[in-house]
């Protein structure tokens, strides 16, 4: 991501020894940090520091009320801040506080770098979707076998029977989809079904990595190897031998990166930066992308020679458009599993609701369809989710509507406002409450522009971290 000028970040952590570590990580990465022992103390630095901040990282030593309003304090006092969470605290009750109260993202240690850095980028993003916050469960979802992966479309199906066939043998796997298809879900899958089950499975993001740490991230270097080099680093592949690597996002992979990734293949040998001798691994590969490879082999973005070495078993996940006849086993399973996170006796959906999954066109795939039940299973009273739930589904439902009639006067209530639009007078005729025509105009906004954010938040000519903010004092949900 190009910047006109280094990206600022305001570092809460009481611990000296693990700030320093996340200062000098982030500081090597191009941002500049100013570093606080508490909220109180960053408050006071950021206003007099003279950085121009663009994210806040807080570590969160307990799951206790008193973290949580830490969050909102700061919130309150930087509220067009993203605010990314650490903690040690594997808890999905945690992270959903922490969002109610105003973060962005909740990464829990131990934290790798490449994960970091990506949250870091993350919170600055401004690129659609990718932009917008992740669904809190992918940190906690556990891995599926074969037989728990639901769909029954004829093109899943086929999808996961060359996987399955393909598991049991050592050959590297390509997985194409579009972006929240369940690309690692299936390379989960394919890992917990082959000989190399007992082995370690390292997920990499390639698009996180800056480049000219790529070599260094995947392969290691020995200490004092480079500028910054102050210990030795085996490296993620080092990390995954006797195991599975799973390479995501294998097309931003740079062309150094690819030529290297190329030997390794042909070789099974990596040998870290500075290192005199090579070392010899056993890794079985698989890599996904979320655009079609051989499209960038043909416009000479991707090496054709390592396309073929990765593609020995190319599989094409379909987009969930493509198969709207799962969405209810899908939604009966995602909900059964977010039911567990929250600690929840059962969550059902009902047929209004099922009728409202089924209709949307899911730009976000299953990884949306899973944020947004795990949104609605949070606000939800009961345990059954009903339309009422989806608000921003039902209005992308109703589909945009004509102009009004400027000269017609507006007397409609909330229920008999056409689809579309946003009352302005209640049923007893009076002037509806500001923050309720506000509420009903961001729900409008977000169903009209299909969960995306970024449009969203630019549309309405307001910051996204206002949005965000917004839409936790309204009492909104989004989709992913």
């Amino acid at each position: 991501m190009r910047r006109d000028s280094p990206p600022g970040l305001l570092l809460i952590d009481a611990e000296p020894a693990q700030a320093g570590l996340v200062s000098a990580l982030a500081q090597r990465a191009g941002w500049r940090v100013l570093r606080a022992g508490d909220v109180t103390e960053a408050v006071e630095r950021s206003a007099g520091s003279g950085i121009r901040l663009n994210a806040a990282l807080i570590d969160l030593w307990s799951p206790d009320d008193a973290s949580v309003r830490a969050i909102a304090r700061l919130r309150e006092n930087l509220p067009r801040l993203p605010i990314i969470v650490v903690t040690a605290q594997d808890s999905v009750d945690l992270a959903v506080r922490a969002v109610r109260a105003g973060a962005h993202d909740v990464l829990v240690k131990p934290i790798a770098r490449h994960r970091l850095l990506a949250a870091l980028d993350h919170a600055i993003a401004d690129d659609g979707l990718s932009g917008e916050l992740r669904p809190l469960v992918e940190k906690w979802s556990e891995a599926l076998d074969f037989a728990q992966i639901v769909g029954s479309a004829p093109s899943f199906r086929r999808a996961l029977d060359v996987a399955m066939r393909a598991a049991a043998t050592p050959a590297t796997i390509l997985i194409e989809g579009e972006s929240g298809v369940g690309k690692e879900l299936l390379a989960q899958a394919i890992h917990r079904a082959s000989a190399c089950r007992n082995g370690p499975l390292i997920t990499v993001n390639c698009a996180a990595i800056p480049a000219n740490l790529v070599e260094s991230e995947l392969f290691g270097h020995e200490r004092g190897a480079f500028t910054g080099a102050f210990e030795r680093r085996p490296g993620l592949f080092a990390n995954a031998d006797g195991g599975t690597i799973f390479l995501d996002e294998i097309g931003d992979l740079p062309g150094d990166a690819q030529a290297k990734l190329l030997r390794v293949l042909q070789s099974g040998e990596i040998r870290p930066i500075g290192s005199p001798h090579p070392r010899r691994v056993s890794v079985r590969i698989i890599a996904a992308t979320n655009r079609r490879l051989s499209d960038d082999v043909a416009r000479g973005r991707f090496r054709e020679d390592l396309f073929y070495r990765l593609a020995v078993v190319p599989l094409t996940l379909p987009p969930l458009r493509d198969r709207k006849g799962d969405i209810a086993l899908l939604a009966a399973h995602l909900l059964d599993r977010i039911a567990r996170q929250l600690g929840l006796s059962g969550l059902a959906v009902d047929a209004s609701a099922i009728a409202l999954l089924e209709g949307y066109d899911w730009p976000g795939n299953v990884r949306q369809l899973h944020n947004v039940l795990f949104r609605a299973a949070i606000f939800c009273d009961g345990r059954r989710l009903k339309a009422p739930d989806l608000p921003h589904l039902r209005t992308a439902h109703a589909g945009p509507q004509p102009p009004a009639n400027d000269d017609a006067p507006v007397t409609a209530s909330p229920a008999a406002a056409p689809a579309g639009s946003v009352a302005l007078f209640g049923a007893d005729g009076h002037v509806r409450p500001i923050d309720e025509i506000e509420a009903d105009l961001i729900r409008l906004a977000i169903g009209h522009y299909r969960g995306r954010m970024t449009e969203v938040a630019r549309r309405l000519r307001i910051g996204r971290s206002t949005l965000y903010r917004k839409l936790g004092e309204l009492g909104i949900e989004q989709a992913g």
